[in-house]
């Protein structure tokens, strides 16, 4: 067994090795009356592939694989965003776990964050996979998720939000740094590119932004006080589909909660948010990879 670093690539197979871990995950843990487990649509992976190529490009030495003769066996790809690391994907084949593929890749992975105060990632359930995140001295913060149909007779008049652009990176970033600790910097670009739509509340009261991934559902929020973060919830909804999924929800977002409820939604718990050197972050909805 070959822990290396990953190459561009490499990519293609790092995907191939993610959907066929997840899927697996989601079809263990289906729970009765729940949609069948899916893989990746082509869009969903040409996502995929281009996010783990700019961790690549950013952050070679927080990229690697696990390769033996039948080829790669495991990944896990992390960043660092100034005091801040992060975990974005950490997968081994179905078949091959449970046989010390796991712990060398975290390792090497986490060595990319020596130095950094903070560490953050979003954990599936996998029992497995979070023992390893709770040795390694990750707090375990259950996440929850809302989803259905929204009422929309329920979505108040939304004031106060325009539509970002490239000339709010640095109103992002300081919002970034007074919740996690740490501004994005190229991951900006890397959202921006993707043609997300962005929406941001700059006003006397309080900042926000939210970007709406490819299917129009809260990617990513951030804001400096709860009615910002409502307002901006709110605003995302009233833009999306009719039904909706907001994941990434933690006890210390309750406000989102309180949205959700409001549009009729059903509140479920998936995962976890783990953390090292920080407390959770709030009024925020992080992102499952970009955190």
């Amino acid at each position: 067994m070959l822990i290396r670093p990953m190459t561009l690539e490499d990519v293609p197979h790092a995907e191939r090795v993610s959907d066929e871990s997840f899927f697996a995950l989601d079809t263990a843990s289906r729970r009765p009356g729940e949609p069948e487990a899916q893989r990746r649509t082509e869009p969903h992976r040409a996502a995929w592939i281009e996010r783990t190529r700019h961790f690549v490009r950013n952050d070679p030495g927080g990229c690697w694989v696990a390769e033996d003769e039948t080829g790669i066996v495991g990944i896990a790809t992390s960043f660092r965003r100034e005091v801040l690391w992060c975990l974005a994907t950490y997968a081994v084949l179905p078949g091959r776990q449970g046989q010390g593929i796991g712990k060398p890749l975290m390792a090497a992975a986490m060595n990319h964050g020596s130095g950094c105060t903070r560490s953050m990632l979003s954990a599936s359930g996998d029992t497995k996979a979070v023992r390893i995140y709770r040795q390694a001295g990750f707090d375990l913060h259950p996440q929850m998720y809302l989803t259905g149909t929204v009422d929309r007779s329920a979505i108040p008049v939304v004031e106060k939000v325009r539509e970002g652009s490239a000339a709010d990176i640095d109103l992002m970033d300081s919002l970034d740094r007074a919740a996690r600790g740490a501004g994005r910097g190229a991951d900006h670009e890397l959202m921006l590119g993707y043609s997300w739509p962005l929406l941001v509340s700059d006003t006397s009261t309080g900042s926000g932004y939210a970007y709406l991934n490819e299917r129009g559902q809260v990617a990513l929020l951030a804001a400096s006080n709860r009615r910002t973060a409502t307002r901006l919830l709110w605003a995302a909804l009233a833009e999306g589909p009719p039904d909706v999924t907001v994941h990434h929800l933690t006890g210390a977002n309750q406000w989102a909660l309180d949205v959700g409820f409001a549009a009729r939604l059903e509140l479920h718990q998936e995962g976890y948010l783990a953390l090292r050197g920080m407390k959770q972050p709030a009024p925020y909805v992080h992102n499952g990879a970009l955190l």
